[in-house]
């Protein structure tokens, strides 16, 4: 086996220019493949990082008659399915949230949440220093849990970090544990502080919450036994008792639908991946096809060698297997080669991606996908090669060792196939240009869709003010006045404006925006201590 080798890796070295191309085309091909079935692997496949993650799911709202999906939870309604329903062991609630931390240099600006005190713990997610919340700390303690990237940035992974005291929007608050590094795909790219006290969001009134305002995600992990289609047909009770007894509320026309918390992470993707594998699919496919053409004329030119071996007494299996192992090794140096661009593109993906596809910043290639591109890589070498193999070892020996007759054109046989893998490369390249083109134009049209307002030169700022310093109504508008007023007199500055959200966005923020637009040739910052 190790002469075989070594006499193909010769003759893959007496040839430069066919190894070179045969092993860049099936390395794009193998690459691309390997480095799009990693990133499903990430998204789809490898599953949250929590305690029997089938088990945990997501409760929404949904209007149908207003066309309206994928709606948050009120605190009152809230408090009624976690007291009311028996199919699921444990049910949390979170809200995003957005934290000034002061008394440590600089205000920082920090994200995270409010959560329920259960909430890490139906997760299954234990902090790798300290512990979670308590239940009697979830309505008036001022405890927090940060991540594991904020302790060791903040405090140099000190040891001694439990217990401390930080200031969130001008709360004196106690770390009470660390938390691992948090799944994106579930916590965003930047959640580094988590607090109790979730039904008490800053700027809205006792009376509005209890009359529906919808602001919090509900997690519900199910019963051991109770499968999701049960939950969901107990949902149909709850809603009705909702609706008897706050029939003031402006959610109690909601129905409430489950979603497993895999598919929740990925929304829609899923359908987009899989297009995008049958695509690169499509393209490994044209690879093949061009390296087994060039196979079977490289194989064909050799009619002479195979000759003389079958003269010498090889049996055709051996020279059959030979060339397959020539095949394999150029599928296997593509295949490595491959791996290595697979490497680079899902390193880069996620940076391009950003906030629209939940990708770890680092994405490992785990053993299944190193498993994937092994495989790949063999079947690939098998696959282009047997054909070209089997053909070219039914060589005549009389017309081989004369070196003449159809000793380099091929047989009929071979130009068949060989019409055959071009009409196969030129069908498949029309496919792709044309979905390529489509796409394009898409993306076109979309980009040139009016979207009812000026959207060149803007702007836009985000600030968050403490309750503590601003703690009512009053005290915010003015820091808009003032604000407003400064910005206005800003060199380079046409029109300011305060909002609630950005439009388009998709957010709900009680803290004031700052949009400015500007010229071009200037640029506008907003500091705010």
């Amino acid at each position: 086996m190790l002469t075989e080798i070594r006499f193909a890796l010769r003759k893959l070295r007496q040839s430069p220019g066919f190894t070179s191309i045969a092993v860049f085309t099936l390395a794009v091909g193998i690459g691309m493949n390997t480095a799009i079935f990693s990133l499903m692997h990430d998204l789809f496949l490898r599953g949250l990082a929590f305690a029997e993650p089938s088990r945990v799911v997501r409760i929404y709202g949904e209007a149908k008659e207003r066309d309206l999906k994928q709606l948050p939870f009120s605190v009152p309604k809230f408090w009624h399915y976690r007291d009311g329903q028996n199919v699921f062991s444990s049910i949390a609630a979170d809200w995003r949230n957005g934290f000034i931390m002061t008394g440590q240099g600089d205000p920082v600006q920090l994200l995270g949440a409010n959560v329920t005190a259960n909430y890490f713990d139906l997760l299954g997610i234990r902090p790798i220093l300290g512990r979670n919340f308590l239940p009697q700390e979830e309505l008036n303690a001022d405890v927090t849990l940060v991540t594991e990237s904020f302790w060791r940035k903040r405090f140099n992974s000190d040891a001694m970090v439990l217990g401390r005291s930080i200031t969130l929007n001008g709360i004196a608050t106690t770390i009470v544990g660390v938390l691992p590094d948090l799944p994106i795909s579930w916590f965003g790219r930047t959640s580094e502080i988590f607090v109790t006290k979730p039904f008490e969001p800053s700027g809205i009134t006792k009376d509005r919450l209890m009359r529906g305002v919808s602001f919090m995600r509900c997690t519900a992990r199910l019963k051991p036994g109770v499968t999701i289609g049960q939950a969901q047909a107990a949902m149909a009770a709850l809603e009705r008792s909702y609706r008897e007894q706050h029939p003031e509320a402006a959610d109690n026309s909601w129905t409430s639908v489950l979603v497993p918390a895999s598919e929740d992470v990925t929304g829609n993707l899923r359908p987009a991946f899989t297009t995008l594998l049958a695509a690169v699919g499509a393209v490994l496919l044209i690879a093949c096809s061009n390296v087994a053409n060039l196979l079977l004329v490289r194989f064909t030119g050799r009619r002479r060698e195979i000759a003389l071996r079958m003269a010498l007494g090889a049996q055709r299996r051996r020279i059959v297997g030979l060339f397959v192992l020539e095949s394999a090794l150029v599928s296997t140096i593509a295949g490595a080669i491959g791996l290595c661009l697979a490497l680079w593109t899902v390193s880069v993906v996620p940076r391009v991606a950003g906030n629209n596809i939940p990708l770890e910043s680092h994405i490992a290639l785990q053993w299944p996908v190193l498993v994937f591109a092994l495989v790949l890589s063999l079947i690939t070498g098998l696959a282009m090669g047997l054909y070209p193999a089997w053909q070219s070892s039914r060589a005549d020996l009389v017309d081989g060792l004369k070196d003449g007759g159809r000793a380099v054109s091929g047989s009929h046989g071979q130009h068949r196939f060989r019409r055959g893998l071009v009409t196969a490369q030129v069908g498949l390249s029309v496919v792709l240009v044309a979905a390529a083109a489509m796409l394009v134009a898409s993306f076109f049209r979309l980009s040139r869709q009016e979207a009812g307002f000026r959207s060149d030169h803007i702007w836009v700022g985000a600030i968050g003010l403490p309750p503590a310093q601003y703690p009512d109504v009053g005290e915010r508008a003015r820091f808009a006045e003032r604000l407003v007023s400064e910005l206005q007199t800003s060199p380079g500055v046409e029109a300011v404006s305060i909002a609630g959200a950005v439009p388009l966005s998709g957010n709900y923020s009680t803290s004031p925006y700052a949009r400015v637009d500007r010229t071009p040739c200037r640029s506008t910052s907003v500091r705010s201590a």
